[in-house]
């Protein structure tokens, strides 16, 4: 078990690969623990060493009530960063890990090579404040299965779950059967305040690393106007739209969602 403490956390990560190799941290979503990456970690680890936390709150790191914005989550994957010793890295954040992503290559651009934003926004428009004001009540009285299995309504597009029910419901399994911890449903209900709080908007066109937005057309949870609008303000950005995928499109088309992020962090090594 590899913890840092830090930030006043015991902050648990992971490594994959050859430390020579280019060095990539991925950030996950709004479950905050590294293994929802899946094939992912080991389809980077085969070419770059590959960085894999848990968040704040969540996974084997600490579970705190403190500190949960996406500045603070931010300070503490650059704590990562700076005691690892292999800066610049390839920041790859997916929905709040890309939230987490603008933070740092706000605040830390020395210590960013590029930056991948997927399935991520820079702050809520109406459509997403009203279905996370929905989703924060259903946090605060559902239980576990019952809140995963409608949150796959949210992450998968329509055309994943009609043609993969059993990965989907996989999905769900998995999820349900994580060690449970009495502060689930609070620190929950806290990261849920934390992305609706996030707003880099005014910030964005300070990002000078270059930068990849990610959105599949059938994205439900954080609609591409979100990403469009990442992509029009982030001076070297450029945006990749995922045909037929919704939120997770890392985990409903994972050679696709590779190829495109490992090529386009090889152009920018």
């Amino acid at each position: 078990m590899t913890v840092l403490g830090t930030q006043g956390i015991s902050l648990y990560y992971e490594t994959h690969g050859d430390p020579a190799s280019p060095p990539v941290l991925l950030i996950s979503g709004l479950g905050g623990v590294g293994a929802s990456w899946g094939s992912q970690t080991a389809r980077f680890a085969e070419g770059h060493f590959v960085i894999l936390p848990d968040q704040r709150g969540t996974g084997r790191t600490s579970r705190t009530l403190e500190g949960h914005t996406t500045q603070q989550l931010a300070q503490d994957m650059v704590a990562l960063i700076e005691h690892l010793g292999v800066d610049p890295v390839h920041v790859v954040g997916a929905s709040t890990g890309g939230a987490i992503a603008q933070y740092i290559a706000l605040e830390h651009p020395l210590l960013v090579q590029s930056v991948t934003l997927s399935s991520t926004f820079a702050c809520f428009d109406a459509y997403t404040r009203r279905e996370f004001e929905v989703r924060r009540k259903m946090s605060d009285e559902w239980d576990r299965h019952t809140l995963l299995s409608s949150y796959s309504l949210f992450l998968f597009s329509p055309r994943y779950a009609r043609n993969h029910p059993k990965a989907v419901t996989g999905w769900i399994d998995r999820a349900a059967a994580s060690p449970a911890h009495p502060q689930d449903r609070e620190i929950g209900g806290l990261r849920i305040d934390m992305i609706a709080a996030h707003d880099t908007l005014p910030r964005l066109s300070e990002i000078s690393a270059p930068t990849l937005v990610l959105c599949g057309e059938n994205n439900f949870c954080t609609p591409m106007p979100l990403s469009e609008e990442l992509a029009d303000l982030i001076p070297a950005a450029t945006l990749t739209v995922f045909p037929d995928a919704g939120e997770l499109i890392e985990l409903e088309q994972p050679d696709h969602y590779f190829q495109i992020v490992s090529a386009f962090i090889k152009n920018h090594c």
